[in-house]
This record gives structure tokens, C-alpha cells and sequence, in this order.
């Protein structure tokens, strides 16, 4: 659950006041850190939403990746670098996923050291329950006003593009 900070003012915008007095302009620091803030609470919302169907977020988007796939298996490699993770974080994931019964692990017979994880049927069926509790709230944004959620996307594209999220893509102008 996310904790209420209840303060009497806001926080980041205390501290932009304060940057700004000490080091110059804020907006770059008060976006980021409101950046910061709502991860934590879109993560705590997720984690509400999933906990009663023995999930995290990570393991949630790894068995929606594996039932987006065309044959329900993937090499943990390719999880990793879809769902932007490091390898231990994957191995993690699939340990659990494995624990639970929603995922087994297979040799990938197109490389003799690679491993496959492969969706079971009860994978597929938590999918289901846990995505209509997280479509449900929104994915945590029910704040913010359809209309405005494809600008927030658009605004954060331009970030993740500039990062080199997808090669060939144009950065931030120069």
C-alpha cells in the first residue's frame, strides 16, 4: 500500500523552491523527482493489485511477455532484453514462476546451453485474473484523465528514445 506522505505541503515542490534558490532553475530536478515519487507509487499500487494472486509486478510482466510470445516459450536472454532487466533479475523471476506452477523450464533446441521459459496453463490463467485487477485501477493511474495519459506517454517516449530505447530512433535535438 502506498503510504500518504500527508504533509502540508508538497515535498518536491519545496525542494524545487529551495534548488532554485541554491543552484538556479528546478524544472529538470522537480520533473525527475516526481518521476521518482510516482514509480514508488504506481509499484506499491501494483503490488496491492497482484498480491493476491502471488505476484509481483516483475514476475507479472515476464508471463505477459511469455503469453504475448507465439509459442508461449522464450529464451531468458530475450526476456531480459525486452523487459529491459539484468539476467539475475530474470533468473529470479522464472525461479518463482517456476515455484508457483506458472512456468517451466525447457533446453531451447536452438542453443544447446540456452534455456526456454515456457507459460503453463495456470500462467496463463493468473495472467488473466491479474491483468483485470490492474486494468481494474488503471494500472495505478486512474489520477490522471484519459485524455492526458497519451501525452504523459508521449512526453516520456521522448526520454526513453533519447536513452537509445530503440536503435535507429531520433534523441532528444540537438
Amino acid at each position: 500500500m502506498v503510504r500518504p506522505l500527508g504533509l502540508p505541503f508538497d515535498p518536491i515542490e519545496r525542494a524545487g523552491e529551495t534548488w532554485e534558490k541554491h543552484f538556479g532553475p528546478a524544472s529538470s530536478m522537480r520533473a525527475a523527482t516526481s518521476i521518482f515519487r510516482v514509480q514508488q507509487i504506481l509499484l506499491a499500487r501494483f503490488d496491492d493489485a497482484l498480491r493476491p494472486h502471488a505476484l509481483t509486478f516483475a514476475r507479472y510482466e515476464v508471463l505477459v511477455l511469455l503469453t504475448f510470445s507465439r509459442t508461449g516459450n522464450l529464451p531468458l536472454k530475450v526476456i531480459g532484453s525486452r523487459l529491459m532487466v539484468h539476467p539475475t533479475s530474470v533468473t529470479n523471476a522464472i525461479d518463482r514462476l517456476v515455484a508457483a506452477g506458472y512456468v517451466v523450464r525447457r533446453p531451447n533446441p536452438d542453443d544447446g546451453r540456452g534455456v526456454l521459459a515456457c507459460i503453463t496453463d495456470g500462467g496463463r490463467q493468473v495472467v488473466t485474473t491479474a491483468t483485470a485487477a490492474l486494468t481494474d485501477l488503471d494500472f495505478g493511474l486512474a489520477d490522471v484523465p484519459e485524455d492526458e495519459r497519451a501525452a504523459l506517454f508521449d512526453i516520456l517516449k521522448r526520454v526513453r528514445l533519447g536513452a537509445g530505447d530503440v536503435a535507429g530512433a531520433a534523441g532528444p535535438a540537438d
